[in-house]
């Protein structure tokens, strides 16, 4: 989950040549070496920024090559033009990488390596809200060395949603593992709607994509009625125990049990004696 020790020195052989190039070119700080660069601790911040706020200047690095870099390490800087620059949340830790997950829309998770201290041991809660910059190096995905961290406590509730998120983004994309990500949503409409569908904040915030896809797609309308079904089924399972009910077959229309049975072949012949055909799809059966 960290970067290898070989690696970790190319980056940061680049990285702060990078920055004391930026800093000379706009006269931000009067240090002309990396160990002077190194000692600014907090004006490194105004350095990174003012390189990611004019991103331009990676290139004129690359064309200029003040340092004498090799063609390899010139083209490792030239990539760094595909930065990820953000707010993410530190959403866990495997075996291969850290996930940060982006929250916006569509929600993305980008597979990123530590640079020298796995992620799982630099004291922070996990989730957590960060804001860092991440970069491509040789195939895979770091970030640059420096995060800001926010000390937000997360309930039950919003893990939960992050959670749905996360789903979401790996449904959609898969683990983003390299940088710069160009592909595009591998869910088919089916598969969006039922993920749109699966919680209530979810149902909400994903309202006016829920009524395209209908619109676009109406047999969708069939999966939109079975998946709500399914959903209110977990409610009345519950009520339904409560009353001391513990066996029995019943039908959901429009979040509502509209019929049951001892059997699934007695509720289904009472459902095509009362249900329009046009509807009938659009009934959900559960079992107790």
């Amino acid at each position: 989950m960290i970067l290898p020790e070989n690696e970790r020195r190319l980056f940061f052989h680049l990285y702060f040549r990078l920055l004391l190039y930026v800093n000379k070119k706009y006269r931000l700080y009067n240090v002309d070496s990396i160990e002077a660069l190194k000692r600014l601790r907090e004006g490194v911040l105004d350095i990174r920024n003012k390189l990611y706020d004019g991103p331009k200047v990676i290139q004129e690095f690359v064309r200029e090559n003040p340092y004498g870099l090799s063609k390899e390490e010139l083209g490792i800087v030239s990539n760094w033009r595909h930065f990820v620059r953000g707010e993410f949340v530190l959403f866990k830790c495997l075996k291969k990488y850290a996930i940060f997950l982006d929250i916006g829309e569509p929600p993305k998770a980008y597979g990123v390596l530590a640079l020298s201290e796995p992620f799982s041991e630099i004291g922070l809660p996990i989730p957590t809200f960060v804001e860092t910059v991440l970069l491509p190096f040789k195939g895979k995905i770091i970030f640059d060395g420096i995060m800001t961290t926010y000390p937000v406590i997360l309930g039950p509730n919003i893990k939960r949603e992050l959670g749905d998120l996360y789903r979401q983004a790996k449904s959609m994309f898969g683990i983003i593992t390299s940088l710069p990500f160009t592909g595009k949503a591998k869910m088919s409409d089916e598969e969006k709607l039922r993920l749109y569908l699966r919680t209530k904040r979810s149902r909400m915030i994903h309202a006016e994509e829920i009524e395209e896809l209908i619109r676009k797609n109406p047999r969708l309308l069939d999966t939109y009625h079975q998946e709500m079904g399914k959903i209110a089924a977990r409610k009345y399972k519950r009520e339904l125990r409560n009353k001391g009910i513990t066996q029995g077959w019943f039908a959901i229309l429009d979040e509502e049990i509209i019929a049951s049975g001892r059997t699934r072949e007695e509720l289904e012949k009472i459902l095509d004696s009362i249900i329009p055909k046009n509807r009938r799809k659009h009934v959900y059966i559960f079992k107790l």
